[in-house]
């Protein structure tokens, strides 16, 4: 899954990297190296601007991180809606319609994973009542990249506010999920994990460069057009390491956060 991620580049420099040709100085975000579900991000988009015709636009938008569908009768579900399943998104009923018609790029330094050791997984399966405090760790493109998270956006209206109220209408955000890939992580030390899978069993979709403006291509409406961009990614281009565990905590934030441990912090059960 994807839960907490870094993005602490700044728009002119997301603007460059994505060819974006429209985004609102004004409407910049703070760096954020603990980003976590129902906050503001950055978001790539294709899509008409009314003032410029019917063509689609490259946008830099900023977005509510929790995918709200525009038949919800409340937000409330939000920040249970911040991962889609790439395998059976185009058959969900909240999420097939921006599938179909709103895909965007969410840009990030890398994502935050928890892993729980083999030790206190074994507690846990022997039924015992301690909770494992989890490692986690930075996953992030082992030569620096960006990394471009597939996702999806939705407008919703907000029936309590007046229409030409600000917060009248709301624009949110998921990001896809895959399987985790199982293959030997770049520079993986002897003491922790081998791949990204034995730390989750998920991983958010990251799109290489050369699928980017075929995802974003709001002409592309059919599953069978679209589904294939979810597949047959190229591996081996993540690494991961430990990061100390003050991420946990939502409050937390700046660049240490993503500082590399030299080696696991020690289990504990509490």
């Amino acid at each position: 899954m994807c839960g907490r991620y870094a993005a602490s580049r700044r728009p002119e420099d997301l603007a460059g990297l994505f060819d974006v040709a429209r985004w609102d100085a004004a409407g910049s975000l703070e760096q954020d190296w603990n980003v976590a579900p129902t906050k503001e991000v950055y978001a790539v988009l294709d899509r008409p601007v009314r003032e410029e015709g019917p063509a689609p636009v490259r946008q830099l938008r900023v977005l509510r991180w929790g995918l709200v569908p525009s038949w919800a009768k409340s937000p409330d579900a939000a920040a249970k809606m911040i991962n889609a399943r790439s395998e059976t998104v185009h058959e969900k009923p909240s999420y097939r319609r921006a599938f179909a018609a709103r895909r965007c790029l969410l840009p990030a330094d890398g994502y935050y994973e928890w892993m729980t050791g083999s030790e206190e997984r074994r507690e846990e399966e022997k039924g015992k009542r301690k909770r494992p405090r989890k490692q986690p760790y930075f996953v992030t493109p082992a030569d620096g990249s960006v990394m471009a998270l597939a996702g999806l956006y939705e407008f919703w209206r907000d029936p309590s506010r007046p229409e030409d109220h600000p917060l009248a209408w709301w624009a949110t955000c998921t990001v896809l999920t895959t399987q985790a890939e199982t293959g030997p992580l770049p520079g993986a030390a002897a003491e922790g994990p081998r791949s990204l899978a034995d730390i989750h069993p998920r991983m958010p979709v990251f799109l290489p460069p050369e699928r980017w403006d075929a995802w974003l291509d709001p002409a592309r409406k059919e599953p069978e057009a679209i589904l294939p961009l979810l597949s047959g990614l190229p591996e081996g281009r993540l690494r991961a390491y430990p990061v100390a565990a003050e991420v946990s905590n939502v409050r937390n934030n700046g660049p240490e956060l993503t500082r590399e441990l030299a080696a696991p912090a020690e289990p504990t059960l509490f």
